[in-house]
């Protein structure tokens, strides 16, 4: 028998195997479960929290990625509105560019538009009030006028008249020369003015003066050639303004009569900048032209000297020879003197031996004579 006390009342009672294999049994059963209860409410409390766990870091991830995701977007959204503001703002700078552009356009081509229709209907009145003959007359006083209102502040040294000087068969119209201070020139200018009515049968054209010009600047010495011309009015080429016709003739220009300031001012700046080179230019040239004048004149001394050598050496030989002669005839003079003096001594020998003895002797007249003088 086996004694269980109660764990409630305290009292001790008697249980038998059977009875006892029970209650333990009972016991152990209880106890299992309870195990395993406890266990599956510490899965279940274990699982729960990891749960927790899982979603909280899955919330967190998603929080991030939907962070990032704002982060990425703003920042795009960003970049398009910068882009945009950008491009915005490069479309307003381009479009007040062109708005600009235009404007200048605008008023530049308007002004030249103007100043066209200004220059044509003053050519349209001056051809209406003037006869053909007076018609060229009146663009060189034009030209000299417009030159003279400058004249005294811009081209003080400044030559500009018209060309009278015919003696060679033609002349231009006018002449223009300008100097620095030194008084050394640097651009000269042939002006040829052409000019016609429209009354007039024939028509001219620029290019029929263009040979004639070239050289009537030719003839002057000038630089520049430059036609001042009204001809083929409607011409877009001439009405451009400053035309360059190099390519048919040298330095040769034509010009409407409001460039013909233009012009002179143009070619005098770039002479004058070129003043310096061209100066030293000048320089060189008279040094080259003083080695040349310097070679030349030695060549002629030593091409004289070389003369003046060979003739006294001619002459010298001449000389020598004339000497040779000399010195033979005085050789020759020389033994006659030598010849002569032995006879002389000889002569003096035989006076200093003669004696009166021997002159009278062998003459008895002679004898007796030179003893009447020794005794008296």
């Amino acid at each position: 028998m086996n004694e269980i006390k109660c764990p409630k009342c305290g009292e001790i009672f008697q249980v038998d195997e059977a009875g006892y294999a029970d209650i333990q049994k009972q016991i152990r059963d209880k106890e299992f479960n309870r195990e395993i209860e406890d266990r599956i409410h510490l899965i279940e409390k274990s699982q729960k929290d990891e749960i927790k766990l899982v979603e909280s870091e899955l919330k967190a991830k998603l929080d991030k990625a939907e962070i990032e995701k704002n982060l990425a977007v703003a920042e795009a959204i960003a970049k398009v509105e910068k882009d945009r503001d950008k491009l915005s703002n490069e479309i307003i700078i381009k479009d007040a560019e062109a708005k600009l552009l235009e404007t200048t356009l605008k008023d530049k081509y308007e002004g030249e538009l103007r100043l066209k229709d200004e220059t044509i209907d003053r050519l349209k009145d001056m051809k209406v009030k003037l006869s053909t003959k007076m018609v060229g007359e009146t663009l060189e006083q034009h030209c000299e006028n417009e030159f003279n209102k400058l004249r005294a502040t811009a081209f003080q040294n400044a030559y500009f008249e018209k060309d009278n000087d015919a003696k060679e068969g033609t002349k231009g119209d006018y002449i223009f020369r300008d100097k620095d201070d030194n008084g050394t020139e640097f651009i000269s200018i042939m002006f040829e003015m052409k000019n016609e009515n429209e009354a007039t049968a024939t028509k001219h054209r620029n290019e029929d003066f263009f040979k004639k010009l070239d050289e009537d600047r030719n003839k002057k010495g000038c630089e520049y050639a430059i036609l001042v011309s009204l001809l083929e009015a409607d011409s877009e080429l001439y009405n451009t303004g400053i035309v360059d016709v190099s390519y048919r003739y040298p330095k040769m220009y034509v010009i409407r009569p409001q460039f013909f300031i233009q012009i002179i001012t143009l070619l005098r700046n770039a002479a004058q900048n070129s003043l310096q080179y061209k100066t030293e230019l000048a320089i060189i040239r008279n040094q080259n032209i003083d080695i040349t004048n310097f070679e030349s004149e030695l060549n002629i001394f030593k091409t004289g000297f070389a003369k003046n050598v060979e003739q006294a050496g001619k002459k010298f030989d001449s000389a020598i020879a004339e000497i040779d002669k000399a010195i033979a005839s005085l050789q020759k003079t020389k033994e006659a003197l030598t010849t002569t003096n032995k006879h002389l001594l000889t002569a003096n020998n035989r006076t200093e031996k003669l004696t009166i003895k021997k002159l009278t002797k062998n003459n008895p007249t002679m004898t007796d004579m030179f003893a009447d003088l020794e005794e008296n």
